[in-house]
């Protein structure tokens, strides 16, 4: 059982009501591992607090969480080759990435999208643009009904992207859209987003223990 492992067991600990959505969890750690796996990407986007969650998320993919991720000594030794009295530095400063881009960042790109085109499309054309069929786009929604993580969802499908949404207890349009749907079992923002940071958390040193 997925909840056997040590980082899952304390989740439920503090969080028991996290169980129905084990079954969730574990298939989404499966999506994220095959998508690093064939040299993929996660794109992430969400609104407000989710917002902030999916740049907390690029922040513990794209560097060390739980471990330092020293690069691998071949490494190493190309950075000093080329720059034998830098490459230390260089080398020593540099830690291993599970790359990652937050859509909520391109301040100039959304605030032109959503006045010249649509607020709706701010998410879905950067998926157009970013996205291969190797990543996977997470959207991050209380709701399950923004309207601007659903089109992103929606165009994600059409480029053969994997797809999993973070949402509450109902899922809204979300689980329609999304291959695999995160619900936790409660309805107010604040306790839905209280219980999307362990989850994502765990993934993330799951992520981390699977690749560093």
């Amino acid at each position: 059982m997925i909840n056997d492992h040590p980082i899952w067991a304390s989740m439920l600990a503090k969080y028991p009501e996290l169980e129905p959505s084990m079954p969730d969890i574990k298939r989404a750690l499966e999506v994220l591992k095959e998508t690093y796996r064939l040299g993929g990407k996660t794109l992430l986007c969400g609104n407000g607090g989710s917002a902030s969650d999916s740049e907390h998320i690029v922040g513990e993919l794209m560097k060390g969480f739980m471990k330092k991720r020293s690069l691998p000594d071949d490494v190493r030794r190309i950075f000093l080759d080329r720059y034998p009295e830098e490459g230390g530095f260089l080398a020593d400063h540099l830690q291993g990435a599970l790359p990652a881009i937050s859509l909520i960042s391109q301040s100039a790109l959304l605030t032109a999208y959503a006045n010249d085109v649509s607020a709706e499309m701010i998410f879905a054309q950067q998926v157009y643009g970013y996205g291969k069929r190797e990543d996977t786009l997470v959207g991050l929604s209380t709701s399950g009904n923004s309207a601007n993580v659903v089109r992103a969802m929606q165009v994600a499908n059409v480029l053969g992207m994997r797809t999993i949404g973070l949402t509450g207890r109902d899922g809204g349009q979300m689980k329609e859209v999304c291959a695999v749907t995160i619900r936790v079992p409660w309805d107010t923002t604040p306790e839905i987003q209280e219980r999307h940071l362990p989850i994502y958390h765990g993934l993330c040193m799951l992520l981390e223990e699977e690749f560093f």
